[in-house]
């Protein structure tokens, strides 16, 4: 058990804990808004070329992200970015496949009282929040979850952008903490460490893992 002890203070493992809390919690928040308003775009309203650009966003999913990596880095320098929680938040907020997965439930609902909505004069966003979303909250919170998950096993990027121990998150802090001056890894205490920022995710994958497949099912396939 000591390991466990020491793996939280070589690490620093608070620190590595809330900075990726935060990133996770802001990007799933801002991310969560804008799959929202896009797919009920795509979903609902009517407007010039809207199944063209959708099949359009469909076709980036077929793209490794790897290929926008050199492309994304070049970006975030040119705007001054590096070692930042911006850079760390904002080249992930949109997913196509999010967008989808919403889009694809929002369908399910008829579109019957979209249009009794309207002609009791009820507005989109007030719709969108008091009808569309509370009867989706099982894919809203698959989603939730996927994001905080992918924001909490991100490795590359991360490591990619920022270079102060102050920006550091999980994965890339336990990459080199247990590495003495001569090269020899501490593998008890770096298991220790592991196991430690494991446990979330496994108790996320015990409890809520039937949200996860309530919310995928529920996307269907009509459109």
């Amino acid at each position: 058990m000591s390991n466990y002890a020491e793996a939280f203070t070589t690490a620093n493992l608070g620190r590595l804990f809330m900075n990726t809390l935060y990133v996770g919690l802001v990007s799933t928040l801002l991310s969560l808004v804008i799959t929202i308003l896009t797919a009920f775009a795509f979903a609902r309203l009517e407007f010039k070329g809207k199944e063209l650009l959708f099949a359009a966003l469909l076709a980036t999913m077929m793209i490794p992200g790897e290929l926008f990596t050199i492309t994304n880095y070049s970006t975030v320098i040119s705007f001054g970015w590096l070692n930042t929680y911006t850079v760390l938040i904002v080249p992930f907020l949109v997913s196509i496949f999010y967008i989808y997965l919403l889009r694809q439930n929002f369908l399910q609902i008829p579109n019957e009282l979209y249009l009794a909505a309207k002609v009791d004069g009820t507005g989109d966003f007030k719709y969108l929040w008091k009808v569309m979303v509370p009867l989706s909250l099982p894919t809203l919170i698959s989603i939730t979850i996927l994001k905080m998950m992918g924001a909490w096993n991100s490795y590359i990027w991360p490591r990619l952008v920022t270079k102060s121990d102050d920006m550091e998150l999980i994965t890339n802090g336990l990459r080199n903490a247990f590495t003495d001056t001569t090269g020899d890894v501490n593998y008890p205490v770096q298991m220790a460490a592991v196991t430690l920022v494991s446990i979330p995710l496994f108790l996320v994958f015990v409890f809520l893992r039937k949200y996860i497949m309530s919310g995928v099912s529920r996307s269907g396939i009509k459109g």
